[in-house]
């Protein structure tokens, strides 16, 4: 890796660790996909709602990987003996205080887009405006007091797969089919719960590689707690668990299963049952960094099959 100049765009760049972004972002195209093909009718300007929900995605990701580069570096988590990708302030990339004032301007620009979306909401919303505004400033709210609780207490605790299942999950498809439609129906739910638990295999993996320095440091995650054989066994069994909601999901939409519980099945399934047998057979080390990114891929596999489901494989050509 070529070296990297203090507070550079580059250092920036790494700190936002971008790879991760497709983790916040499945959520928001699978409730896309949802409202564009179950036939309820979209509201005036929700290509703009898309965007801004995208946005606010985005940017809740890089704040919560500032902040956790910030905190873990504050507590000494990031050792010399750390596996993971190398981070910012523990390479002297940006300063703490930098990174602060990083973590408040993205915090500021998501607060900027929340407010937008607020506002081009009210004039097409059919529900009341303090309503309306109650619940989105609620839920910008709780997405902000999430990023830090994700990277502070709660992961700490071994809850951070809860925060998952909410934050990469409910929060991003209910909240996006919201804005798109201004409903919120069991099927925009199901969709987020399948979502979470997809998501959550890149957490779970990341604690997986990490467990023997974070049980050093008394970071008491799932993965921690389960051991490695309950640490392995949790992650093969969210793939077929995002796949049974899925299913769920399907039958609430179909009254019967179709393409949408076909596609993951045959497109993610197969892709995830075979990473865990990798993550197995690495077992430790800096070599399980390579499961990362492939579980990064089949988070992706899981979002394109399920928009092709959704669609029908566009209709079955």
């Amino acid at each position: 890796m070529k070296p990297v100049r203090p507070h550079s765009l580059r250092a920036w760049w790494l700190a936002a660790r971008p790879k991760t972004l497709s983790a916040a972002l499945v959520g928001v195209v699978t409730a896309l996909a949802l409202a564009l093909t179950d036939g309820t009718e979209l509201l005036p300007y929700a290509a703009l709602h898309a965007v801004l929900c995208t946005l606010f995605a985005a940017l809740m990701q890089v704040a919560s990987n500032f902040i956790n580069d910030l905190i873990d570096f504050s507590r000494g988590t990031d050792g010399v003996d750390r596996l993971g990708p190398e981070r910012a302030c523990q390479q002297g990339w940006i300063s703490p205080r930098a990174m602060t004032y990083g973590i408040a301007a993205v915090l500021g620009v998501a607060a900027l887009t929340g407010l937008t979306l607020l506002c081009c909401l009210l004039l097409v919303s059919s529900l009341p405006p303090l309503v309306l505004i109650f619940r989105l400033v609620t839920l910008g709210a709780v997405c902000g007091a999430g990023a830090f609780l994700y990277t502070t207490w709660f992961s700490a605790w071994g809850l951070g797969d809860v925060l998952v299942l909410l934050f990469f999950g409910l929060i991003p498809v209910g909240g996006t089919y919201f804005a798109l439609t201004d409903r919120l129906p069991p099927t925009a739910l199901f969709l987020g719960i399948a979502v979470g638990l997809v998501v959550d295999t890149l957490l779970v993996v990341n604690n997986f590689r990490d467990r023997d320095t974070d049980r050093s440091a008394g970071k008491r995650t799932l993965v921690v707690r389960l051991g490695a054989r309950g640490g392995s066994l949790l992650y093969l069994g969210l793939g077929p668990a995002g796949c049974l909601m899925i299913a769920l999901t399907d039958l609430l939409l179909h009254s019967s299963l179709s393409l949408l519980t076909l596609a993951p099945l045959a497109l993610f399934l197969p892709f995830h049952l075979a990473t865990w047998r990798s993550m197995v057979r690495i077992g430790h080390g800096r070599a399980l960094n390579r499961i990362l990114a492939l579980t990064s891929r089949n988070i992706l596999l899981f979002a394109l099959s399920t928009v092709l489901g959704l669609a029908g494989f566009v209709e079955s050509l």
